[in-house]
């Protein structure tokens, strides 16, 4: 009989969660990510239920646990699960946006990601407040030539465009030698680029011309079909994806993101033959959520 060798239990794990082609969806959650009365994590699980041609999706993603109670959760939610081991680092709290315990947060993830990516898998990366209305890969280019597709808070018109506002929090990225010295590269700025977050370096890297010098070809992604709380999408019936950027709280993203749920079920109930007139609700939350 055959038998699979593994290397260790995350390449069994995503082994398991991997499309045929070795492709992986993968989302990183805390505590403070699965508890509540409505948590992040069951409204990020809301939009594959109620979102066109994504349920299937499921049987792919991937939830990396921070810590380990969000791990039980994604037990009990019978998900393909990972539990993220960190020595003497406590990931478990709401970490706000910016502190210094959130910037952390954001390195490990780049370094776990690295990892991913070294196992020869390649991934769309998903935060989980970041709601799949659609199934996203018919919007994302099959080009094979290239290596990274990434979200903007806000679109020029360009899709090759690096004067594009990059956003980390939803990208696909083929798992190659560019790839991995772009990961390792990045990983490696943490230390010498105190108060910035993985996203800024990222863009400051890219300024200074990485995924030209590794010859990465980059797609930079637009927003009426990736679209955000700092940018809306204009036409709700070709939108894949709505992410709560712009937003300082987990309380404020659930709140907005509950809106984005109840507006897409308004349009599907009743704006899809193309009569009523469609609006999104403000993000009032996320607007508020800066002033405290």
């Amino acid at each position: 009989y055959n038998m699979t060798i593994y290397r260790d239990e995350l390449d069994e794990t995503l082994s398991k969660a991997s499309t045929e082609n070795k492709t992986v969806i993968i989302a990183i959650v805390n505590k403070a990510y699965v508890e509540g009365d409505k948590s992040m994590l069951d409204l990020f699980l809301d939009g594959f239920w109620l979102g066109d041609d994504t349920r299937r999706l499921l049987n792919h993603l991937l939830i990396v646990a921070a810590d380990q109670t969000s791990f039980h959760r994604c037990k009990f939610l019978h998900l393909h699960c990972y539990k993220l081991k960190t020595e003497g680092v406590e990931f478990a709290g709401e970490k706000i946006y910016m502190s210094d315990d959130f910037i952390k947060m954001m390195w490990r993830r780049t370094s776990f990601l690295g990892t991913v990516l070294k196992f020869g898998y390649n991934f769309v990366f998903t935060d989980t407040d970041v709601i799949w209305l659609r199934n996203p890969f018919s919007m994302l280019s099959r080009d094979e030539s290239i290596d990274l597709q990434i979200s903007t808070d806000s679109f020029n018109g360009n899709q090759s465009s690096e004067s594009n506002l990059i956003n980390t929090g939803f990208y696909m990225i083929k798992s190659n030698e560019k790839s991995i010295k772009l990961f390792d590269t990045w990983y490696e700025r943490r230390d010498s680029s105190p108060g910035l977050k993985d996203q800024d370096v990222l863009l400051n890297m890219m300024h200074e011309g990485i995924f030209k010098s590794l010859g990465l070809r980059v797609r930079f992604l637009d927003t009426l079909y990736f679209s955000g709380f700092c940018q809306d999408s204009r036409d709700v019936r070709n939108v894949s994806t709505v992410h709560a950027n712009c937003c300082r709280s987990i309380g404020a993203k659930v709140t907005d993101l509950t809106s984005v749920v109840h507006d897409w079920k308004r349009f599907k109930n009743y704006g899809a033959n193309g009569k009523a007139k469609f609006a999104w609700s403000r993000h009032t939350a996320c607007q508020n959520s800066w002033k405290h």
